[in-house]
Parts: structure tokens; C-alpha cells; sequence
């Protein structure tokens, strides 16, 4: 499919405004019914900003392993976060012999004073610790029900334990977690992700992933329990160094994707958008794109999908949310990464 021609920020139906500046901010959650946002920045710091307000570290952060594509990375509220307060997080983290691996941890949010972590308490750590510093992945999305956190796991530039169903590289991960907010057994939810760098449920409960394909193909999944997405036996795209990998077309047993980009988005996070500020767009996804560089949006028809628009924005942009008034936010990357406000614009 012909991308849409990209739209130019001064024909969008938004007005951006800046708000904020941070240090390789990677992720961001708003919490509900305040001023705040938590954002983290892949050096290791996790900050708390106040609309209208002061940027404030939070305390009690765990040590990460900075470079590459490591560092502190998602950040997203427990389901019952007025009731327990708790914030889960995810980094890379250092190992034996020069390996490193992504964790999910959690820790009570303390605003009261000067806001810190309480608790932190590690409950998933990706098996094995590889070489590297590339494609940890570790997104991380609530089941709409908020029994379980499901978490990415990227193939950390391995390639072949993606098809490993004895190890968590390359896979999508279920954690149950109950209404304590205790963690279960971690299950591998599917297989065969390279790097998933957006994870997602639609509006009716299903979850998507996006995901940087090779030199080409990057991906936009429905994720199915069992599934095998086949990296890195098929893509659509091939080898850096040129060498072809065949299309999902020629291996019907791995699931192919609802879409795929070739030249490639080269996605960050995604959502789908709730809210009313955007009527037109409800149900649809949100892309933020290092590559285009911007905002794309798609829509879904069963388990297909098609792009909509993409809007230039001339920036890198590495994570986007929706705020509760239907508002959408994105994360520039880079160290200095911008937070912009997208509002409906006057016409």
C-alpha cells in the first residue's frame, strides 16, 4: 500500500504546544485526576512533571544499564493506582560477563514531601541475560481488567531465541497480577517479535504490538496467545547487509501483520485513542514515529489495518499518551526531548 502523503504541522488538525523539556525522556503516564505526569529518562532518572509547574526527580529509582538502546525505560499505573498507589517500571539492567537484560519492577509512588519510590520490588526479569545493548523492548500495557501486566521482550539483536519457546527474547509476556497487585507466573504470551517498541488494547480488549522490522518491515500485530510472528525465518523486510529474508506470504503457519511500512515508520509508542477531542479518530491507533518523523494514525477493520495519515512534525518522536480530557501528549527524543500538547485546532 502507497503511504498518505504527509500532512505538514501547520495543515494538521492540531495545534502543538511545548511544555516541557527532559534528557532522553523514554516513556510517560499521566496521574489520573491531578496536574502530574511521570516521564522517564534513559540515564536513569524519573521525573515528575506539574502542568503549570515544577519538573521534580523522584527518589528511590533502581540503577540502570545507560547505553545503546538501554536505559530506564516504560512507566505505566497500576489499574488501582487511587487505592494502592503503585507505579510499575521498566529498565535495562546490568549482568554477569558483560550481559545485560531487561527488568519490570514495582514501588508505591510517595507525592507527599519530596516524591520518591517506596518498595521497589523486581517481578520480572528477562531470561537470559544477554551481550549488547540493543532491543530490550520492555513496553509495558495492563490488561483492560488489570488482572494482567503484559510486557515486551525483545530479541536483543539475537535473532534466533525469538523462535526459542524456552527463552523470553523476542516474545510478548503475560504477568498475571492480583487484586493485592501480586505478580503471578510469567507465561510467553507469543513468539517470534524482534523489537517491540508500542504495546497496546484496542476497545474491545484486544492487544497490538508494534515493532521495528530490518532494514524495512516494521510491523503493526493483533497479538494472539501461541502465536508465532515469525522473525526471523520471514519479514517484510530484509538484512542490513542486504541478504533477503522471505515474506510471510511464503510461510502461511506464522502470523503476518495487520501492516507493515517499507521504507519503515521506525515506531516508539502507541495508543488507541478514547477520547472526544478527536471524534474522527476513536477506536483508531496512534503512532509516535522516530522515522517519519511525527505522528501516524490507523485504523482497524477486524484484524486488518490501514494508514490514515501521517503528520510531519520534524521531530523524533519517541512515546505519545492520551490524558484524560482526550488531549494527546508526545515525548521528543533525544537529550533534549521536548513534551508537546496536541489540541484540537481552531478553523
Amino acid at each position: 500500500m502507497t503511504p498518505p502523503e504527509p500532512v505538514a504541522q501547520a495543515d494538521a488538525p492540531f495545534t502543538v504546544t511545548e511544555v516541557a523539556t527532559f534528557d532522553e525522556p523514554w516513556a510517560m503516564a499521566f496521574i489520573p485526576g491531578t496536574p502530574l505526569a511521570l516521564v522517564t529518562e534513559k540515564k536513569g532518572r524519573l521525573m515528575l512533571w506539574e502542568e503549570g509547574g515544577a519538573v521534580r526527580p523522584v527518589s528511590g529509582v533502581p540503577a540502570v544499564a545507560y547505553g545503546g538502546q538501554g536505559g530506564f525505560g516504560d512507566v505505566a499505573l497500576s489499574p488501582r493506582f487511587a487505592e494502592d498507589g503503585l507505579v510499575y517500571l521498566s529498565w535495562a539492567e546490568a549482568g554477569d560477563n558483560d550481559t545485560r537484560g531487561a527488568v519490570v519492577a514495582r514501588a508505591r509512588l510517595v507525592l507527599e514531601g519530596e516524591p520518591r519510590l517506596e518498595g521497589l520490588q523486581v517481578i520480572w526479569r528477562q531470561t537470559p541475560k544477554v551481550t549488547g545493548r540493543g532491543h530490550y523492548s520492555h513496553r509495558l500495557a495492563f490488561a483492560p481488567d488489570g488482572k494482567a501486566l503484559y510486557i515486551a521482550s525483545g530479541e536483543r539483536q539475537k535473532m534466533q531465541p525469538a523462535q526459542d519457546p524456552a527463552s523470553d527474547l523476542g516474545k510478548v509476556i503475560r504477568l498475571p497480577i492480583d487484586a493485592q497487585g501480586q505478580p503471578g507466573t510469567a507465561e510467553r504470551l507469543s513468539l517470534g517479535h524482534r523489537n517491540i517498541l508500542g504495546l497496546a488494547f484496542d476497545a474491545q480488549g484486544r492487544l497490538w504490538d508494534i515493532e521495528h522490522g530490518p532494514a524495512g518491515g516494521d510491523e503493526l500485530n493483533l497479538v494472539k496467545p501461541g502465536a508465532n510472528y515469525g522473525w526471523p525465518i520471514v519479514s517484510q523486510g530484509d538484512h542490513y547487509n542486504g541478504t533477503k529474508i522471505p515474506r510471510h506470504a511464503t510461510r502461511p503457519e506464522f502470523a503476518a501483520p495487520a501492516i507493515s511500512w517499507n521504507p519503515v515508520i521506525a515506531p516508539g509508542g502507541m495508543v488507541f485513542y478514547k477520547g472526544s477531542l478527536f471524534p474522527a479518530w476513536r477506536g483508531q491507533a496512534l503512532i509516535a514515529a522516530l522515522g517519519v518523523p511525527g505522528l501516524v494514525r490507523v485504523s482497524i477493520t477486524g484484524e486488518t489495518a490501514r494508514e490514515e495519515a501521517r503528520y510531519q512534525l520534524d521531530r523524533r518522536i519517541r512515546a505519545i499518551a492520551e490524558r484524560e480530557d482526550g488531549s494527546i501528549w508526545l515525548l521528543e527524543d533525544g537529550e533534549e526531548g521536548h513534551l508537546f500538547k496536541l489540541t484540537p485546532a481552531a478553523r
